[in-house]
């Protein structure tokens, strides 16, 4: 059994604890306790209930107890004063209040993976790399060399690379390749480590094919911290060169990376992407913070102009910000269009914001399908393109983007967003069942993601599940109490009249307040 809840999931069969990829070390009894009290969520459990179910009757101080139950709240960060999930009743008992989601058996083990075709390129993940530096806080260092191996390799038309985020979860974490490479569909396992010290930096890497466990390379690069640049692309090419060794020079070119010159911005950057990726409302600000003080170092460094347009975008879509800058935002998006010609990931986040701000679809495509014309395989790009498509009002065609969003980055840890913007294209197409399944998978992974319960308003309510969209309606107006049918129409730059008609008359139905 399986239970998830915010971005935790408690395995009872392997025992485990998991925060979003991470490992959450707790007790064999503060597990046991944890696992009693979601199991009976729907009642307070007794001082009695516990002491039978953890402690099997044995003697227990009640500052043992005490202390126990801190250790559970803190395991999943919660506390005595906030009480989030574990409430405290006085005289009664405990009772785990959060929204649970139980998975079972085969769904439970592996509960993001679709169905994974096969392909017919040389298929790759980059693995997270070991930080050998002795410092944690040189994570993002370690991190952003290997996000830019993998957005190197993925520019190599004859390779399918999977996205960095699907890789991600086996960061520090043991692994066997054979099954990595089973839940990832590869044929290809990059791993490595880095190790800076001063100003030096060595990277080592390794490629094995997984099945067979054959090491087919491995080298190791030593240089000034100034030419990491030329080691990233020494390993991408050597890769290259062990997979197909018949490729053209020109496509090995392609493999290579065109960003800043300057290490003081790469470093920003890195440090900016570290926060970017950590999706919280304060490390939001602190990514978009770093990315202006990148730009500020580096004026023509394209990527950080779409990732700080995307902090405005996740701000606006998470609920944690009310006022923005257009002005500011217009400049980023058409600095990122200017001078990211070439740049696939400041493209594709130029065209959504584009999008989203300005509701100027056509604009927002162009940059998308550029994007996609550089970096077929980058998972973000078909998953932008998905929402836009959608907005346009063209349900198929955002259907397929999604599609092959998921296929290149299957064990996405926020495939929340990408559920979401699935569940938005089979409204705007009429199938509400499959909407309000959709978005009932993006809130299992993200309960209080605001888009994919606003899907679930929508699509429960025109399918008849009144019950269903109440309840989400309820959870919405605990984040936003502030809500109204126009409010909601204002995320969505419908193309066609009909998808925002559709969505009001749904809003109507759930009892949303005009």
């Amino acid at each position: 059994m399986r239970y998830l809840f915010e971005d935790y999931s408690l395995d009872t069969d392997r025992r485990e604890l998991r925060r979003g990829a991470n490992a959450v070390a707790v007790e064999p009894q503060v597990f046991d306790l944890l696992v009693h009290l979601i199991r009976h969520r729907d009642r307070v459990v007794r001082k009695d209930d516990l002491l039978d179910a953890v402690w099997h009757r044995r003697a227990i101080s009640e500052s043992a107890l005490f202390n126990r139950i801190n250790a559970a709240r803190c395991a999943i960060g919660d506390s005595g004063e906030q009480q989030r999930l574990i409430r405290t009743l006085p005289r009664r008992g405990l009772r785990f209040v959060g929204i649970v989601q139980e998975e079972h058996g085969a769904e439970a083990r592996n509960p993001l993976r679709p169905p994974l075709a096969a392909v017919d390129r040389p298929s790759i993940a980059v693995l997270p790399f070991d930080n050998l530096s002795g410092d944690p806080e040189q994570d993002y260092f370690t991190d952003g060399i290997v996000e830019d191996i993998t957005s190197a390799l993925s520019r190599n038309r004859a390779f399918f690379v999977i996205a960095r985020n699907s890789s991600f979860i086996y960061k520090g974490a043991p692994h066997d390749s054979k099954q990595v490479a089973r839940d990832l569909g590869v044929r290809y396992l990059l791993e490595g480590s880095v190790r800076k010290s001063g100003d030096r930096v060595r990277v080592t890497g390794q490629l094995i094919e997984a099945e067979s466990g054959r090491h087919l390379w491995a080298d190791r690069f030593d240089g000034q911290l100034a030419d990491v640049f030329d080691l990233q692309d020494q390993i991408v090419v050597r890769v290259v060169g062990a997979i197909a060794p018949r490729l053209e020079k020109a496509e090995m070119d392609r493999a290579r990376r065109d960003t800043t010159g300057d290490v003081a911005a790469y470093d920003l950057y890195l440090r900016g992407l570290a926060s970017w990726n950590r999706w919280t409302k304060e490390e939001n600000g602190r990514a978009l913070q770093l990315f202006h003080a990148a730009l500020a170092k580096d004026p023509d460094f394209s990527t950080p102009y779409g990732l700080a347009a995307s902090c405005h975008h996740f701000a606006r879509a998470n609920g944690w910000a009310s006022r923005f800058d257009e002005a500011e935002i217009r400049a980023l998006v058409e600095r990122a269009a200017d001078i990211g010609v070439d740049d696939a990931v400041a493209l594709c986040w130029a065209g959504h914001v584009h999008a989203y701000f300005f509701k100027d679809l056509d604009r927002a495509l162009l940059l998308i399908d550029r994007a996609l014309e550089l970096d077929v395989n980058l998972a973000v790009a078909w998953q932008r393109s998905g929402w836009v498509r959608g907005y346009a009002g063209d349900s198929d065609e955002a259907i397929s983007s999604l599609n092959k969003a998921i296929r290149l980055n299957p064990l996405d840890p926020r495939v929340f967003l990408t559920q979401s913007a699935m569940a938005f294209a089979h409204f705007i197409a009429g199938r509400d069942d499959e909407a309000a399944s959709w978005a009932a998978m993006a809130l299992r992974v993200k309960p209080n993601w605001l888009p994919a319960l606003r899907m679930t308003i929508a699509s429960n309510a025109m399918r008849g599940q009144a019950e269903r969209a109440k309840r989400a309606l309820t959870a919405y107006l605990r984040i936003d109490p502030q809500v109204t049918i126009a409010k909601l129409c204002e995320y969505y730059p419908f193309r066609r009249e009909a998808d925002r008609e559709r969505l009001i008359a749904a809003a109507r139905k759930a009892g949303v307040p005009e």
